[in-house]
């Protein structure tokens, strides 16, 4: 069973409390009625979805109910860092560096 660390309750989790909620760090358009039909497509669908390392929303609905951010390995499906929303993107090459060793 994967255990998710939510940063607002401090506690290791069972993921089934949890709920993904895509991609971290996706900023919205400022104006998204000046947009055209492919720039708000592009907004709303398009996503990196790399192999490796990855800034996801996650939502602990059956907990604190917040949302926060986690990077993911996608490959190993192991959390290496998790933090609360509004907070910075930790440096990917350097968590990356560390889970390699």
């Amino acid at each position: 069973m994967l255990l998710i660390h939510c940063p607002y309750c401090g506690v290791e989790r069972p993921e089934i409390e949890f709920r993904y909620g895509g991609e971290a760090h996706i900023a919205r358009p400022a104006e998204p009625s000046k947009l055209s039909d492919e720039e708000w497509a592009e907004f709303l669908y398009m996503r990196t979805n790399p192999r490796g390392l990855m800034a996801e929303r996650w939502r602990h609905v059956h907990g604190c109910g917040r949302f926060f951010n986690a990077i993911r390995d996608t490959v190993s499906d192991r959390f290496l860092k998790v933090y609360k929303a509004g907070e910075k993107r930790p440096d990917m090459k350097k968590l990356a560096a560390e889970a390699a060793q």
